[in-house]
């Protein structure tokens, strides 16, 4: 079965969430992440598509992605490739390599047409890890995705918003809006030493220009 073809019967199964890390220092655990304001929540994947810019470029081929950057939030990670979990979660990056990003590899590749999916710790026993600030990203910053193919795929941000796991949006997070897009995805909202993080962040973006 084709990555497209596939995601749809996906989306379903992640409807529980995104699992990642549960741990952290009592001094992260107690400062917390940064968290989304309310003003960055996104409009809609409609609205999202009608602003796009009208020399947008077009869907780019498959190439598997290899370094993500967020310049606003100094984040700038190699990336691996993540499948599923034994419970039908997307698995996160190891945790001893907290500064390791996660490709989903049952979804396009960044800057195809769909949706990609690129995952990372908050946090792990240790400390902050590569995704801690995803939190603070805001409406209008870039996020680049340097491909095996030599081409970086520059995305920006339409909207930041935590989610419960327990409910996890999937049909809307994941939805083919026609055009290449992009989740970033990590642990946050409330956290309790019983359950950890009781939400996802979950950054999405379209694809603005080609380098």
């Amino acid at each position: 079965m084709s990555r497209r073809g596939a995601w749809g019967v996906i989306a379903v199964v992640l409807l529980v969430g995104v699992h990642l890390v549960r741990g952290g220092t009592e001094e992260i655990r107690a400062e917390g992440p940064p968290q989304p304001l309310a003003a960055a929540a996104p409009d809609g994947a409609r609205a999202a598509v009608m602003s796009l810019p009208v020399s947008a470029p077009g869907p780019l081929p498959a190439s598997t992605p290899v370094r993500v950057r967020v310049p606003a939030v100094r984040i700038d990670a190699p990336v691996t490739e993540v499948g599923l979990d034994a419970e039908g979660w997307i698995e996160a990056p190891p945790p001893e390599d907290d500064r390791l990003a996660g490709w989903f590899d049952g979804a396009v590749t960044p800057g195809e047409r769909g949706t990609a999916v690129v995952v990372g710790h908050v946090d792990t026993p240790n400390g902050r890890a590569v995704f801690y600030d995803l939190g603070a990203v805001g409406k209008g910053h870039r996020v680049e995705i340097a491909r095996r193919d030599g081409r970086t795929a520059v995305f920006t941000v339409y909207g930041v918003e935590v989610v419960p796991k327990d409910a996890f949006p999937a049909k809307r997070v994941y939805a083919d809006a026609g055009v290449p897009e992009l989740r970033l995805i990590t642990c946050g909202g409330t956290f309790t030493e019983r359950n950890g993080y009781e939400g996802n962040v979950v950054v999405s973006a379209r694809l603005t220009e080609v380098r």
